[in-house]
């Protein structure tokens, strides 16, 4: 692997990934108290596992193994972004919050989570 110098905390990628999942925690407390072992729970597992995993990855002596948790960071905020397009057509969550998270995650924006995990 490429020597590392720094943490993971000095990614951009997982600092982006971070203030995703806090954002996630702060609009899913509004959600009806019954999704909160259904919808509200899987939004929140897979937006923590974005910068879950990207740690992990980066903390693995193998090149091969951080590209591999760089990919199921990716597969997570595919799955985030399903899980909130999902929250948004049955009227758990208002259009509004959900385009406010999605604009984060969209791989077609230079700057967002996808498009930075694709280019590691």
């Amino acid at each position: 692997m490429v020597e590392k110098t720094g943490s993971y905390k000095d990614l951009l990628v997982w600092q982006q990934a971070m203030d995703l999942a806090v954002a996630v925690y702060g609009a899913t407390k509004s959600w009806p108290k019954e999704e909160l072992y259904g919808l509200t729970s899987q939004v929140r597992r897979a937006a923590s596992s974005v910068p879950a995993n990207i740690a992990e990855g980066y903390g693995r002596e193998i090149r091969g193994s951080y590209v591999q948790f760089l990919r199921i960071a990716q597969g997570s905020l595919k799955e985030l972004e399903t899980q909130l397009l999902i929250a948004e057509r049955t009227g758990i969550a208002p259009k509004a919050t959900t385009a406010s998270l999605l604009a984060s995650t969209e791989s077609g924006k230079a700057s967002s989570i996808s498009s930075k995990l694709s280019a590691d």
